[in-house]
């Protein structure tokens, strides 16, 4: 039996190195999603008011998300170097549930990406029709037509239907330059054409959730295939370390 054994080492030791890599680079997947979890919460929170009715769980998700693959990466690690086989077991089954888990979102994300576009357009016109420039949802507003260079819903003439038009005109946040946009211009609906972004918010960023989900898509489900690498990896060493230890005995 001896040189079965000394067969079986290289491979054990092979394997070892592959699962290593892996858990690491894991493990470097739950730090970003940790971090995009974090980054969502304090940096698009105020944004999300516009694209759902209520509170956003997600950003909590991806961070729970983020840590728990962060401690499950650090226990594969571990698990690969103690090459304990219950170990490597419950390493392949977290595997497993992760895998599920991404697939499912992605595949609910890209059935119900409709569904998306049209909660953002009600929400979005539902936020307009309200705006008073103060409240967080108004400020999310502005914020959106600045960084997006659009005005109103669908056109800057979203804002003339708006309790806050026949009093302050449109938004100064649709200016295309704020030098040239005083007040009086923009309660002007004839001037503000001229002084104001074409563009409504809504096509802006519907295009680029149909432009780009078939990317996202394809991201979501490779990083959920590479959970199947890892399961694999985790059990074909669980298999040759009880093979070896048998052959031991």
């Amino acid at each position: 039996m001896a040189p079965r054994r000394m067969e079986t080492k290289p491979v054990i030791f092979c394997l070892k190195t592959l699962l290593l890599l892996y858990s690491f680079i894991f493990w470097v997947t739950g730090v970003v999603l940790l971090s995009v979890g974090l980054w969502w919460k304090f940096m698009l929170g105020p944004y999300m008011l516009l694209i759902s009715s209520g509170p956003s769980n997600a950003p909590y998700v991806l961070a729970g998300t983020g840590v728990a693959i962060v401690l499950f990466g650090l226990f594969g690690c571990f698990a690969t170097c103690r090459g304990r086989p219950w170990m490597l077991k419950l390493y392949a089954m977290f595997l497993s549930l992760v895998f599920m888990t991404e697939l499912i979102a992605g595949i609910s994300g890209f059935i119900f990406r409709h569904e998306i576009k049209g909660t953002f357009l009600t929400t979005y016109s539902d936020a307009v029709m309200r705006y008073d420039g103060r409240d967080d949802r108004s400020l999310a507003v502005d914020g959106v037509q600045r960084r997006l260079r659009c005005c109103g819903v669908h056109n800057y003439t979203s804002w003339f239907s708006t309790p806050y038009f026949p009093v302050s005109g449109i938004p100064a946040s649709c200016c295309v330059r704020f030098s040239d946009c005083s007040f009086t211009d923009l309660k002007n609906a004839t001037v503000a054409a001229h002084k104001v972004h074409k563009q409504g918010c809504y096509e802006l960023v519907t295009s680029f959730i149909e432009n780009n989900m078939s990317i996202i898509a394809g991201v979501t489900f490779g990083i959920a295939f590479s959970q199947v690498i890892g399961m694999s990896l985790a059990c074909c060493l669980s298999r040759f370390i009880n093979a070896n230890q048998y052959e031991m005995v």
